[in-house]
């Protein structure tokens, strides 16, 4: 069976937290989330010419082709200011 985990409030995990202890006792990774990171697959469709260049660009840094893709994307939005998070 299982050790059942400690509880605590809110304000003492943070202020334990704030102080450098270590909090993961009191946490659960099985249903942790990353708000505002979560994924959506996106089609798009690309003529063969900027594939190819995509990846020799992924080929040169070492990365995928859909890294390079995030990386620009990320890029540009921050450039453009539509950087929401």
């Amino acid at each position: 069976m299982a050790k059942k985990k400690d509880t605590i409030t809110a304000k003492e995990l943070d202020r334990r937290f704030d102080e450098g202890e270590d909090v993961s006792a009191f946490l659960d990774w099985k249903t942790a989330t990353r708000p505002g990171l979560e994924q959506r697959r996106v089609n798009v469709d690309l003529p063969n010419w900027m594939i190819n260049s995509l990846d020799n660009e992924a080929k040169r840094v070492g990365v995928t082709r859909q890294s390079i893709v995030k990386v620009w994307l990320a890029e540009r939005l921050k450039e453009e200011g539509m950087v929401s998070r």
